[in-house]
């Protein structure tokens, strides 16, 4: 069985307080986008492992053991032990530590394939749940529409957001942004504006009011990712923005716009409609 993880954008990303258990409570909207992994499971019939992984396309950074896809796999198995051993691969395709939120899909989809495979009939909230044990951004995956998200980000409330008239430029300039290193560089405020209201003004309004905390100090420690920024207005968007901590930036554009932009050839560049 597969199924195939998406991608997200957050349109803004407010970072409110620094709370006592070290998370920070922030608010965004979660938007899904079409840029996605692969995500297999079959069941091994000759174990030397309850679970076995195997990758390909885009590298990815750090242990197998770690991944999230083994993570779900394991936090489900404490809770069913008849599920069976199995191998999974993954086919990488969204960029890793880029604020595309990929490792996070592909955690809450190992849960929903698990799910759907071998029958464990588990509820949208108890997928949630166990969604929150894997990461703050997993939760979103499960429901995978636009939503608005407060506390660590896994409070979530979907929301109506119309960007059917425009279609997204998504660049990604290979730079790795450590999201502690992100977080120890700015100080956290209270909007003047909560997000929620912003998204419901024309898409023209965003530029002056919709932003990412994360901009300023991650635009300082690497400039080619506030050029990216730039180079999108440049080029006509109607609303550009860095998403997560970084590295990913993308432009929302008329659709039908004739784009002018000459990113470096190893720049991940994806055009797509909402």
């Amino acid at each position: 069985m597969v199924l195939f993880p998406n991608s997200k954008i957050n349109l803004g990303l407010n970072i409110i307080r620094k709370r006592t258990d070290g998370y920070h409570d922030l608010e965004t909207i979660f938007y899904p986008v079409a840029i996605r992994d692969a995500l297999e499971i079959i069941k091994n019939n000759d174990p030397k492992e309850e679970v076995g992984i195997s990758f390909s396309g885009i590298p990815i950074k750090g242990r197998p053991h770690d991944n999230l896809c083994l993570r779900a796999y394991r936090i489900l198995k404490k809770e069913f032990p008849q599920l069976p051993a199995i191998n999974v691969h993954l086919h990488k395709a969204i960029p890793s530590g880029a604020g595309l939120g990929g490792g996070s899909a592909d955690g809450a989809f190992m849960l929903k394939l698990l799910n759907q495979k071998f029958d464990l009939e588990l509820s949208t909230k108890q997928l949630l749940d166990f969604a929150l044990q894997l990461g703050s951004d997993c939760p979103f995956f499960i429901i995978n529409k636009p939503c608005y998200g407060t506390g660590r980000g896994e409070l979530l409330e979907p929301v109506p957001v119309n960007l059917s008239p425009y279609k997204f430029v998504i660049v990604n300039p290979g730079i790795h942004v450590s999201t502690a290193e992100a977080f120890s560089l700015l100080t956290p405020s209270s909007p003047s504006k909560s997000i929620k209201e912003v998204i419901q003004q024309p898409v023209e309004t965003w530029k002056a009011e919709l932003k990412n905390d994360f901009e300023r100090p991650v635009f300082k420690a690497y400039p080619a990712i506030e050029i990216i920024k730039a180079t999108m207005y440049e080029s006509g968007a109607v609303y550009a923005c860095m998403t997560g901590s970084g590295s990913t930036v993308y432009g929302i554009f008329r659709k039908g716009a004739e784009l002018r932009h000459d990113f470096p050839e190893n720049y991940f560049v994806k055009e797509l409609f909402s």
